[in-house]
């Protein structure tokens, strides 16, 4: 019994016996922040990537109603969190407001062609199915037609939302929207941005129209754009200039509270316009007075951005 207990002691020798595991292991906290560490060194290059290509679809987009650089491009990054899931879909028509907007209850004609493609949030642009140079002129000497034909209700100015393209701007404002600022075209793809009555929205967004800022969502998001701010797809003959026109007379309509009364057209001299006209703000940041400047009277939209941003931080 002892000859076979020797023999197998050299068959197989016994393993020496290894310090404790434990004894090898870090502590619980430093194997965590190793573990960390090597997954954050590896998804930084990628991400690197990621951000770079990014940022630069953001520029490609142009100026808009954020600063066009990075600090803008951060605010949108943010601000992703809150955009409407799904623009197409109108909104709900508060249950006063169901049956007076201002255009035909029948509704307008249907647009007869697939959405085009939009992108961003600030700038908020159409990628495709954009209008000829003398099709997007036709539509901005429209847009400066109403401002001459009712010089005492109308103006142009700056646009208050996107500060790099023209706007027209209600002088009366019933519906608060960015210092009175109806509409404005983008001259890059030739969309616009309008601000319109829930149910006017609703009609065209459904026609096929245009569709909603990602930030009108009302709420809280009202410090960006107002609820029915849309955007409305570029005009691509004559005959729907004068279909988006009449929206643009809907627009009006809401701003000002008023319809266009049509017997007044051309009535009245263009008046005159101060620079304190053109560079109040009704954010009470500027007041009109000789002093006041272009750059005195930032975007309300890139004001409340940065300050919503900050103060979430």
């Amino acid at each position: 019994m002892a000859t076979v207990q020797l023999l197998s002691s050299f068959i197989s020798p016994p393993i020496p016996s290894s310090p404790s595991s434990s004894t090898n292991q870090l502590p619980p906290f430093f194997a965590f922040t190793h573990n960390y560490l090597c997954a954050v060194l590896l998804l930084l290059p990628p991400l690197a990537y990621l951000t770079y290509k990014d940022y630069h679809s953001f520029l490609s987009l142009g100026p808009g109603g954020t600063p066009y650089n990075f600090y803008g491009y951060c605010i949108i990054t943010s601000l992703r969190l809150l955009a409407l899931r799904n623009p197409r879909v109108p909104g709900s028509v508060p249950e006063g407001l169901k049956h007076n907007g201002y255009l035909p209850k029948s509704g307008i004609t249907k647009r007869d062609a697939s959405r085009p493609m939009v992108t961003g949030i600030a700038p908020h642009r159409q990628m495709n199915q954009r209008p000829t140079r003398e099709i997007f002129n036709l539509l901005s000497s429209s847009l400066q037609n109403l401002a001459d034909n009712y010089p005492r209700r109308l103006r142009i100015a700056t646009s208050c939302f996107e500060k790099h393209c023209p706007g027209l701007f209600s002088k009366k404002q019933v519906n608060k929207t960015c210092n009175g600022e109806i509409v404005h075209a983008h001259p890059s793809d030739g969309s616009m941005h309008m601000t319109l009555h829930p149910a006017d929205a609703k009609i065209v967004i459904e026609a096929g129209w245009g569709e909603r800022h990602p930030l009108a969502r009302g709420g809280w998001c009202r410090r960006f754009v107002p609820i029915g701010f849309v955007m409305i797809y570029a005009p691509r003959t004559e005959e729907e200039v004068g279909l988006i026109m009449d929206i643009v007379k809907a627009g009006i309509g809401w701003v000002s509270g008023e319809t266009l009364d049509e017997s007044e057209a051309g009535l009245y001299p263009k008046e005159m316009e101060t620079n304190d006209d053109l560079n109040r703000c009704d954010s009470g940041r500027c007041y009109a007075n000789a002093n006041s400047t272009v750059k005195d009277c930032e975007s309300d939209v890139v004001q409340n951005v940065a300050n919503a941003v900050m103060g979430v931080a």
